[in-house]
Formats: structure tokens, sequence, C-alpha cells
């Protein structure tokens, strides 16, 4: 299957696998990292082929060789990752050597958590999704990584911005030094809600003209993209460090796992980053 065109991100496909990757972060040679999709696993019928979850009915084993694939394609193995235990919130974890293999080779241990960071060489962070923004931060003169999950609600409450800052607090970061991308995630055209859910977006400081659009009668269309780029900027990334996807989820099923295109029976993707040893 021939790969989205991206205008922001690398395609890089090895027989039947495809990952995407950020240029920005493939300059940094003591980074690895990558987003997946859909293509290269073994898993078959509603999980046909790359899902990279243990938790939405999937057999384990197809599961296990779909992070072996992955991760040998990126130049790590799933032995050093360590795996999130989302639930929308903007809660994040330390990761160290201790927790590699959280998540795939054993449990995890935590709950609530959706994004990781470390500074430490050979941890693999990982989060997973299906529409939802992936996250990645890079500091290359700290040497610190970082990954977060922030879907509608963590968009929302500054998932962005809060990782910042725990790059800042816990590491020693600075903000002028921090790369950071979004990744391929349900568009600004796709992403339609109701209300409610503009109300919340509305009590973001951040949040205002240019992130959203009028549908119908009490209908908008969320501009995730635009607003987590307007929290990186309000947590001090300079804008020339931001890079965004131009790829929907939700515009390409056939590519990407989209839980608005398919609803409950699909996979899982999945955002990785770590620090070569």
């Amino acid at each position: 299957m021939k790969s989205p065109l991206s205008r922001t991100l690398c395609a890089h496909k090895q027989q039947d696998l495809l990952y995407y990757t950020f240029p920005a972060f493939d300059s940094v040679p003591f980074v690895r990292h990558g987003f997946s999709t859909r293509l290269g696993g073994v898993s078959t019928g509603d999980f046909c082929s790359m899902n990279l979850s243990f938790t939405r009915g999937d057999d384990e084993a197809a599961v296990q060789e779909n992070f072996r694939r992955i991760c040998t394609a990126m130049g790590v193995q799933k032995e050093q990752v360590v795996v999130s235990a989302q639930t929308h919130t903007v809660n994040l974890y330390n990761a160290t050597r201790a927790d590699c293999g959280r998540g795939v080779a054993f449990p995890r241990e935590y709950t609530d958590i959706d994004g990781l960071l470390t500074d430490e060489p050979g941890v693999v962070l990982c989060t997973q999704y299906a529409d939802c923004v992936p996250l990645f931060f890079v500091d290359p003169v700290r040497r610190v990584v970082a990954c977060s999950h922030a879907g509608w609600r963590g968009t929302a409450q500054g998932m962005a911005r809060v990782t910042v800052e725990r790059m800042v607090t816990d590491y020693g970061c600075r903000r002028e030094d921090i790369l950071a991308g979004i990744g391929p995630s349900i568009g600004p055209d796709c992403f339609e809600v109701d209300t409610p859910v503009y109300e919340a977006f509305c009590k973001a400081d951040v949040f205002g003209e240019g992130c959203f659009t009028h549908g119908a009668e009490g209908k908008y269309y969320i501009n995730l993209w635009e607003v987590n780029r307007r929290f990186l900027r309000a947590a001090g990334v300079p804008e020339e460090n931001i890079t965004i996807t131009d790829l929907c989820t939700r515009c390409y099923p056939e590519v990407f796992w989209s839980h608005r295109a398919a609803g409950d029976r699909r996979g899982s993707l999945a955002a990785f980053i770590g620090l070569a040893e």
C-alpha cells in the first residue's frame, strides 16, 4: 500500500511495515523514535495487522510479535519499552531502566499515566493511540525525551504545557532547547464535537479564533493540532522547534487506526521515543 504523502513527516517502509518520524528528531543522532501505522504486523481480523494494544481482545502472541517488528524497524528492542496506562489525564511518570518491559513483558503496576519522561539511555517510552494526539519531545542538550498522549481532554487541560514544565522542573531542561512534535491524529476537518466539549476547550487560556470552526447547529470542529501548538508556545517552546503533522488518522483509516472510523473493534497505534545506549 502506498503511504500517505506528508510535507512534515518522513515515511519509513520495510517490506509491509510503515512508520513515520520527525525530521528534526531524526537529526539528533542519539534519539530513536517513530509513530506506527496499522501496516506490517501479524494480527488478523479486526486487528489486521499492526495492533500494538494487549487490551483490545487481540491474540497476545500476535501483539508481542508486532512489538518486536516495530521495535526492530526503529533500531530498539521490545524489552526496552515502557508503556503508559492511559485514562485521559495529564499525569506523567518518570521512567528508568527498572521500568523497561512494563506493559509488554510484565504488568505496568501504575495507573492513570498519560505521559512518560526519561533521561536514561536504553529506555523506550511508548504511548498508544487511535485518533488522539501523540506529543513527542526531545531536549538534545540535556538529553531528555518525553512522549505524551493528548486526547481531547488532555489537549484541553494542557498536556503539552504540562510535559514541558515537567522536563524543566525534573531534568533542568531549558524551554528554548526543547524540540516538539505533534504526530498523526484526527485532523481539524474531522474532529466534530458537541457544545459541552467545545465549552471545555473554552476554559483553556490558549483557546480562541483559529482553534475551531462552526459546524451544524450545536456542533464544532476543533483543531487539536493548533490547540497543542499554542500550549507548546505558551510553555516557551520556540515556534521553529515545533513540527506539526499533516496526516489525519480519520482520513486514512486503511493506514492508521481510527476510533471515529472503526469504533471499538480496532487496534491501536503507538508512539515510541528513547535515547540510544
